[in-house]
């Protein structure tokens, strides 16, 4: 089976990921402009139209633009919590009104199965209206993406250890972030345990708990203004080598850039 993922875009100018198993095909969030989407599927030969569900992390507006348009125009089922879509309903960034016949609800801790494919749903702490982490299943190989988290929980270590494929935040580099020209309440928000996940603790929490089934990790959702790629993906390196671990021959590491496609990965198993 060949699987492919594509990150359409990854960060605070939107988010959207595509997964499929050849069979199935969903998108992780929808924050694109919907032309934007359009245009990557056009670029890589890939159709909406096979596209069986949208999965939203969180109400914040670089991940839900796009979904009215989709589930309206393309007749595609919006899945969340119910206070996700609670927050979709009342927010003032979607292009498109989403329907109440495209709701489709998903609970932290519950599986669902769509197509050839099961998704399960789990906590991740965000000072957004309600905010989850997705694991999906394809032939007992499992992808988990964790996008936007303000700290590691136990619930996150737990799918992280069983995981074969991880995209999750990188989202700041500490020293920039402090000495960056954002307003002090605004690097609090981002610093604290309910915004965002900064290069050194993503790096000591996967080599903490890096397992062998960990085969890719992607790193997601890059500061423009306190982070470069580069940083982000040397200070993974720095902390896995520390523990024996070999970025390139242990676990392939990439980032994902922030406002265009990083290409399709395909993966067979």
């Amino acid at each position: 089976m060949n699987i492919k993922f594509l990150s359409l875009a990854s960060g605070s100018s939107g988010n959207c990921y595509y997964l499929t198993d050849g069979e199935t095909s969903i998108l992780i969030d929808g924050g694109l402009g919907i032309r934007t989407v359009k245009k990557v599927f056009k670029e890589y030969t890939l159709s909406l139209d096979e596209v069986k569900a949208v999965f939203v992390t969180h109400d914040h507006a670089d991940h839900i633009k796009a979904v009215g348009h989709l589930s309206n125009k393309h007749n595609l089922p919006i899945y969340s919590t119910p206070e996700v879509h609670e927050g979709i309903r009342k927010s003032y960034y979607m292009t498109e009104n989403l329907t109440e016949e495209h709701k489709r609800f998903i609970r932290k801790g519950e599986t669902i199965k769509v197509g050839s494919i099961e998704v399960t749903c789990f906590e991740v702490p965000h000072d957004s209206t309600d905010n989850v982490g997705y694991q999906i299943n394809i032939c007992g190989k499992y992808f988990t993406f964790i996008t936007d988290v303000g700290r590691i929980t136990p619930t996150i270590t737990q799918y992280v250890r069983n995981t074969d494929y991880l995209v999750m935040e990188a989202n700041y580099d500490m020293t920039m972030l402090a000495n960056g020209p954002y307003p002090t309440h605004l690097k609090e928000r981002i610093a604290s345990g309910t915004g965002h996940l900064c290069n050194k603790e993503l790096a000591s929490f996967i080599a903490e708990n890096f397992t062998q089934r960990l085969k890719k990790l992607w790193l997601c959702h890059l500061s423009k203004d306190n982070n470069h790629p580069e940083l982000a993906l040397k200070t993974v390196e720095a902390a896995l080598k520390a523990k024996g671990i070999t970025m390139g021959e242990d676990i392939d590491i990439i980032a994902l850039r922030r406002t265009s496609p990083t290409g399709i990965f395909e993966i067979n198993i």
